[in-house]
């Protein structure tokens, strides 16, 4: 019997010591400076700035004062989530899986728990659920991706609590690129959706000329439909564009009406695939040697401006600038959203230069609502 006691106390000890040296290991992994940096952030701020984020340093010159949440859609970067959470600012994952796949359940499952293993590896605050695909109303990837939210956010929380889940949806939930989603559903079954005002000429209905990425009334339209589905403000994140689109035009009229090349999209006949994406820094560059200056459309209340290529081909340029994004921020303090963000952060021109630092602040600055 005392053997036995003997050998219970060294089994015990043994257990204990393998405890001791695995929370040793798990401490010396963290790769912050300052191991309580690997910790989770929890709690929530008042207002969400949320940043997207596709690798690089550009990070480092970020206003975070105003950063609560940064999505990581680039290459792992420890120093980010480092320096994030000194700041109080959660870092999540990107999610994506294919809505086919997740009918099944045990595919669910196994997912998620996949994205919960990667976010305890490198000390990440949550995941933000990106799927873009294809979805019809009332089928079973409709039912299996409200499914998917609501189990990876109560996954989430149970297993790293504090963390944050989140879902990208459509600048509206009208069927937009047939991605008829059940968002209601999504909204309460998530910590709040990432509404992606921008792209929204993916499908253009009506003639085929160029204009603005997220124009105005249109992307104001498409809050005021989530809003009418009864989902909470509190559940709504404006996204806006740091980038814009560069039109060729096949014609373009005194009236700077620019008609562009008819690439069909899902269905309707022409689409932004005419134009090609370019970040604000290239853009506000390129607008000091245009032939038109900085314009304004007040009907779309976006800027462009026009110049001609070294074919003498005419091109349009639209993107957002801080008047545009700052009417926009008006409407979610307004209308009492949960907050706003960007795709993406990377787009402003850090380089240190008085002009670009002037240009950039502006940007940072208009995510404030007046």
């Amino acid at each position: 019997m005392q053997g036995l006691l003997s050998a219970g106390r060294e089994g015990g000890a043994r257990l204990l010591l393998a405890l001791f040296l695995q929370l040793q290991l798990s401490a010396s992994t963290c790769p912050c400076q300052d191991p309580s940096l690997c910790n989770p952030i929890s709690g929530s701020k008042d207002f969400e700035v949320f940043v997207f984020d596709v690798g690089g340093k550009t990070w480092k010159f970020y206003d975070w004062s105003q950063i609560t949440t940064v999505a990581t859609f680039g290459k792992y970067d420890p120093e980010l989530m480092c320096y994030a959470h000194s700041k109080g600012a959660r870092v999540v994952l990107k999610g994506d899986v294919s809505v086919k796949e997740i009918v099944d359940p045990f595919v669910r499952a196994a997912w998620i728990g996949q994205q919960i293993d990667l976010a305890k590896k490198q000390y990440m605050d949550g995941i933000n659920i990106d799927i873009e695909q294809e979805v019809n109303k009332s089928s079973a990837e409709y039912y299996a991706l409200t499914a998917l939210v609501k189990e990876t956010t109560e996954a989430f929380h149970k297993e790293i609590p504090g963390s944050q889940v989140t879902f990208d949806v459509a600048w509206s939930p009208e069927c937009i690129d047939k991605r008829c989603y059940n968002y209601s559903g999504i909204a309460d079954s998530c910590d709040f959706v990432f509404v992606m005002s921008y792209d929204e000429q993916s499908q253009v209905w009506t003639e085929c000329i160029a204009g603005a990425n997220a124009p105005y009334n249109q992307t104001l339209a498409g809050y005021d439909d989530y809003l009418d589905l009864g989902i909470n403000p509190k559940k709504l994140v404006m996204g806006v564009p740091w980038y814009g689109y560069d039109y060729t035009c096949l014609h373009l009229s005194m009236a700077h009406v620019c008609s562009i090349e008819k690439i069909a999209f899902r269905g309707a006949p022409c689409s932004d695939a005419a134009g090609r994406q370019f970040p604000y820094s290239v853009i506000m560059n390129q607008a000091n040697s245009s032939i038109s200056g900085i314009l304004w459309n007040e009907e779309q209340k976006a800027p462009y401006f026009e110049y001609k290529d070294s074919h003498n081909a005419s091109h349009q340029v639209w993107f957002d600038n801080p008047r545009s994004i700052s009417l926009k921020a008006a409407y979610v303090k307004e209308h009492g959203l949960r907050g706003i963000g960007m795709w993406n952060g990377n787009c402003l021109d850090y380089s240190g230069g008085s002009v670009a630092r002037k240009q950039t602040e502006a940007m940072w600055e208009a995510l404030k609502p007046k």
